[in-house]
């Protein structure tokens, strides 16, 4: 197991914590990480573009005018593609972009991600914000002991609403409790900060605490 190093919030080391292998020490491979990525923006598309087909313009299905004599093509219908302000041709319509990927695949994606911070000392474990109310200056000040900067993702294993609260308005820093935990957010960030814990919690959410 991967030893490390459990930090206050002055960013001074109190004690160490071991990582599981089984999570923390994931063979990465960018494939599976693309699909899963891929899948999540996926399912976050809105898809609600819309536009009208010759059958749903509004306007008179009377011939515009005679079919022979005029030197005009032959037109039928003012709602034709053709014309302005008619129909659109194989135009977008309301659908859902969603797409799953195996649950297996899911979970190893998600372990490979953690395992990436680990490898690329981007991973950083504090023992506790204890935060005695909505104080922004106070979580900014403790990331900057920490020294991870601001792009940073934060993860908690209960709903602390003054941590939640206190760190909406940093730039770069978003706090998510372990159950929202994803593989877009993880590598987005360029520093994880898990408070300790949280470690357990992932351990459990990846099934290695079933017994």
């Amino acid at each position: 197991m991967a030893a490390v190093d459990v930090l206050n919030r002055s960013g001074e080391k109190v004690s160490q914590v071991e990582l599981p292998d089984e999570i923390f020490s994931t063979p990465v491979k960018k494939s599976i990480l693309h699909d899963v990525v891929r899948m999540q923006l996926a399912s976050r598309r809105s898809g609600t573009a819309s536009v009208k087909g010759r059958s749903e313009v509004s306007g008179s299905t009377r011939k515009l005018y005679r079919q022979k004599g005029t030197g005009n093509a032959r037109a039928g219908s003012i709602k034709s593609p053709l014309r302005r302000g008619g129909g659109v041709i194989f135009g977008p319509s309301p659908r859902s972009y969603a797409y799953k990927v195996n649950k297996k695949v899911r979970s190893l994606a998600m372990k490979m991600a953690l395992s990436s911070k680990l490898e690329c000392n981007e991973l950083f474990v504090i023992d506790t914000f204890a935060l005695e109310g909505i104080k922004t200056a106070e979580v900014f000040r403790i990331i900057r002991n920490l020294g991870l900067g601001k792009n940073v993702l934060v993860i908690t294993a209960e709903d602390d609403e003054n941590l939640f609260l206190s760190s909406r308005n940093i730039p770069d820093v978003k706090v998510l409790k372990v159950d929202g935990l994803n593989v877009y957010d993880i590598l987005k960030y360029h520093n994880l900060l898990l408070l300790e814990s949280s470690i357990q919690a992932i351990e459990g959410r990846l099934g290695l605490n079933n017994d």
